[in-house]
């Protein structure tokens, strides 16, 4: 007869399984079940972790939403500042930023490496043991809000890295962008349209500004993506 597991083991499992499609789903775009069959997983999960409350972990598929909104949010100072860009808008900006690393390198030719802007949001996601322990937006570039409940809502943020190698660090801090897809913001906005609301200008302010709503469930409605640089 096949062994029986134990609840603990049903929860393991079913937590594994969501963080592999949530991957498939919110990270490679190539979903394996469809959103009902996912949903299905979830909440089994959510079943079985309310009948054995002390089995729940905060790296947890259902620990991205709390509860109740919050208050306020609290200032971080950051470990190392997170600096900004500088803006080019003529051919002249352009040379003169050119000038300026060719003298600073000593460099005789200088190339350069260009990629698209993802405009949003930048936040510090901050993880101890491999476990997602808090995420600060940029703020002023030395102080940033905390906005841990909120980047817990975004799919693509995992809540824990599985990584053996990346486990052995005991603090890492990585760095992106988080942004709204344009297919989220116009929903966004025809929904806010449909119901009396001023739309949003653009994709940015609406990233802006969801990730600093006190909501986390709100938060969690939007769609919120990140692309992650450092």
């Amino acid at each position: 007869m096949p062994t029986k597991t134990s609840p603990k083991e049903e929860i393991e499992k079913l937590k594994e399984l969501i963080r592999y499609h949530e991957h498939r789903y919110y990270v490679l775009d190539d979903p394996e079940i469809s959103d009902a069959e996912f949903d299905r997983l979830v909440n089994e999960l959510k079943a079985l972790e309310s009948q054995y409350p002390q089995l729940i972990t905060a790296d947890s598929p259902t620990q991205r939403v709390g509860g109740k909104p919050a208050e306020g949010f609290v200032t971080v100072r950051h470990s190392v500042p997170m600096l900004s860009l500088d803006n080019a808008y003529s051919d002249s900006e352009l040379l003169e930023f050119d000038r300026r690393v060719a003298e600073f390198s000593h460099a005789r030719e200088t190339g350069y490496v260009c990629e698209l802007k993802i405009d949003g949001l930048s936040i510090a996601l901050i993880y101890e043991n491999g476990l997602l322990n808090r995420g600060i937006t940029r703020g002023d570039g030395v102080r940033g809000e905390d906005v841990t409940f909120n980047v817990k809502t975004i799919r693509a943020i995992p809540l824990y890295l599985q990584s053996p190698f990346i486990q052995k660090f005991k603090r890492m801090e990585i760095r992106g962008e988080v942004y709204l897809p344009l297919t989220s913001f116009n929903k966004l906005n025809e929904e806010r349209e449909a119901n009396g609301e001023a739309a949003f200008a653009n994709p940015r302010n609406a990233a802006a500004g969801t990730l600093r709503t006190l909501d986390p469930q709100i938060v969690a409605s939007r769609k919120l993506d990140i692309f992650v640089y450092q």
